[in-house]
C-alpha cells in the first residue's frame, strides 16, 4: 500500500475516532450520526473493493474490563460482550466472509474462572446458540455449525443444545460457524497427536505419512475448506493470542484493535478487514 494513501487513512481514522469521542460528541451531537455513517460508507467503499478474508477468527476480549469502567458487575460485561456477537456475525455474514471461528470460552477460563461467572458465561452461550436457532440466522445464511473444546469440562445443558445445532445444520456447506468453548490450542495439539499415536500403533498410518496436513486434519478445523484464518481479531489492545488456534494460524495477519468488545463497532469491523487486505501475505516466505 503506497506510504502517502496509507498516511492519508491513518489522519481520517484518527481524525474520524476524535470527532466520536463521547467527550466532543457532546458539541457535535447533531452531526453524530452523519460523521459515522459517511465515514462507515467511506470503508466500505474500500473493502468491497477487494477481496475479503474466506475465515475470520475473533477473540472477543475485555467484556470485564468494560463492566468495571462502567461500575457494572462483570455478569453485565459478557452480557453486551453476547449482545454485540450477534452484532458481529451478522456483519461478517452480510459482507459475504465464508468462515467465522470464535473463541467463547478458553480453556484455562473453565479451569480458573468462578463457579457463579462460569455459569452466567454458560448461560448466555445456551441462550446465544437457542438464538440462533429460533432467529433462523443459520439457516438464513445456509451456515454448518460446530462446536469444539473440552467439553467435557463445559455445561452439558449447553453442549447439547450445541449439538443439536450442529446435526440441525449438518446440510449446509456454504458457510460455517465455530465456537470453541473450553478450548486451548496446545491442548488441541495434544488431542490430535495422540489420536495419530493410536492410529500409528494399530498400524493404520506410517511413519512417513504423518506430515503437517496429516496434524491439520485432526484438529477442530480439518472440517473446513479454509481450516486456517486468513485473519484473526482481537479486542481490548492486548497483544498476545492465549492459546487460541495455535498451529493454524502459523501464517493468520493478526488485527489488535484498542477497544473493548462491547465496543466494538461497524467501523472497527471494516478498519481490520481493510488492514489485512493491504498486507502482503508471505507465509514465511
Amino acid at each position: 500500500m503506497p506510504i502517502v494513501k496509507k498516511v492519508k487513512h491513518s489522519l481520517l481514522d484518527k481524525t474520524v475516532d476524535l470527532l466520536l469521542n463521547p467527550k466532543i460528541g457532546k458539541i457535535l451531537k447533531p452531526f453524530i450520526g452523519l460523521i459515522y455513517s459517511f465515514y462507515e460508507h467511506y470503508l466500505l467503499k474500500q473493502i468491497t473493493s477487494k477481496p475479503m478474508p474466506r475465515h475470520v477468527a475473533i477473540i472477543p476480549d475485555g467484556n470485564r474490563r468494560w463492566a468495571k469502567e462502567h461500575g457494572l458487575d462483570p455478569n453485565d460485561g459478557h452480557e453486551q460482550g453476547y449482545r454485540k456477537m450477534k452484532d458481529v456475525l451478522n456483519w461478517l455474514y452480510e459482507l459475504g466472509i465464508n468462515i467465522v471461528t470464535v473463541y467463547a470460552m478458553s480453556y484455562e477460563n473453565c479451569l480458573r474462572r468462578s463457579g457463579e461467572e462460569r455459569k452466567n458465561l454458560f448461560n448466555l452461550i445456551r441462550r446465544g446458540l437457542m438464538e440462533l436457532d429460533r432467529e433462523k440466522i443459520l439457516d438464513r445464511y445456509k451456515v454448518k455449525f460446530k462446536v469444539f473444546g473440552k467439553l467435557d469440562l463445559a455445561d452439558r445443558e449447553t453442549i447439547d443444545i450445541a449439538k443439536k445445532l450442529e446435526e440441525k445444520t449438518s446440510q449446509y456447506n456454504e458457510r460455517f460457524l465455530n465456537v470453541a468453548i473450553c478450548y486451548g490450542g496446545r491442548q488441541e495439539i495434544l488431542d490430535a497427536i495422540r489420536f495419530i499415536a493410536k492410529e500409528f500403533a494399530k498400524g493404520r498410518i506410517n511413519d512417513d505419512e504423518i506430515t503437517e496436513e496429516t496434524i491439520l486434519k485432526y484438529l477442530s478445523t480439518g472440517h473446513l475448506p479454509f481450516p486456517e484464518p486468513d485473519l484473526v481479531i482481537r479486542t481490548s489492545g492486548e497483544l498476545r493470542i492465549s492459546n487460541f488456534l495455535l498451529w493454524q494460524i502459523a501464517y493468520s495477519e493478526l488485527y489488535f484493535c484498542d477497544v473493548y468488545w462491547p465496543d466494538f463497532r461497524k467501523i472497527d469491523l471494516y478498519r481490520a478487514i481493510r488492514s489485512y487486505q493491504n498486507r502482503e501475505r508471505r507465509f514465511g516466505a
